[in-house]
């Protein structure tokens, strides 16, 4: 564990290096929920009540939203897109050389990147939402215990999505296509461009029972004391998405490892 926690403080130490970028990207989060806002302000003012949502749950969920998109990695995220290139240039054959699993690595890596997103740039968009509209907050102490460990299994999950495609390297020429289509998937079925419980019928079943909605809207719903089956059901279901995702990448490091091999990679 030793191995593992240093890499991800110096992941931690890298990312607090990028000063400028963290700071036009808090900048870029704050603007977008002032834009998101005036969508959804006028989406609950024709439809008032949509998705069991009032209209605080609504911009509550906006500026959650834009605290948690980096941190979480809805758009992808610098670790597995480095993964992903290594891959595709040969560049991974010496991570096969390191005393440490290739899953395990580059998790703390993410892990670290997370941590230092989450606690810089996370919290700020909250907290000009909370100066400018009146927002929902937990109302018990359990409530934001289970968000913070709702977050962290968001970011499991999400490191467990982005590792496959970044394996995908392996066995197609690029897999930057793959990336691409993967980072669509999460923008509609994580809640990033809309809450999940205002897709109707079987769009909605489907989306809310996805990988992608363990990502960000199901923090948010524990956030806002809206989950459906309560907070056990709740972390749960991220749960079981964390342990089928890193169980397939488990299993596809060991394939890709032996196919290296196999070329003499």
């Amino acid at each position: 564990m030793g191995l593992y926690w240093s890499i991800a403080s110096r992941s931690f130490r890298r990312f607090s290096t990028y000063r400028v970028a963290t700071a036009s990207g808090i900048f870029t989060n704050t603007v977008f929920g002032f834009i998101f806002c005036g969508i959804y302000l006028t989406l609950w003012d024709l439809r008032p009540g949509l998705g069991g949502y009032d209209v605080s749950h609504a911009i509550t969920f906006v500026w959650l939203q834009q605290g948690l998109l980096m941190p979480v990695g809805i758009f992808g995220a610098s670790t597995t897109s480095e993964l992903a290139e290594r891959v595709r240039t040969g560049e991974i054959a010496v991570d096969l050389y390191r005393p440490a699993h290739l899953m395990s690595w580059w998790l703390s890596i993410d892990a670290g990147r997370a941590a230092y997103q989450l606690l810089v740039r996370g919290g700020v968009p909250l907290l000009v939402g909370g100066l400018v509209f009146d927002l929902t907050f937990p109302a018990e102490a359990v409530q934001w215990l289970g968000f913070a460990v709702a977050v962290t299994f968001g970011i499991l999950v999400s490191f467990g999505l982005r590792y496959l495609v970044a394996l995908s390297g392996f066995w197609i020429t690029d897999s930057r296509g793959v990336e691409n289509f993967a980072m669509l998937l999460s923008l509609f079925f994580s809640g990033a461009i809309l809450p999940l419980v205002v897709f109707p019928g079987g769009i909605g079943e489907v989306a809310r029972s996805s990988p992608w909605a363990a990502t960000l809207q199901v923090p948010i719903d524990i956030w806002l004391g809206r989950t459906t089956g309560g907070l056990a059901g709740a972390l749960w279901f991220q749960l079981g998405w964390i342990v089928v995702l890193l169980v397939a990448g488990w299993c596809a490091t060991t394939v890709a490892t032996r196919r290296v091999v196999i070329q003499g990679g």
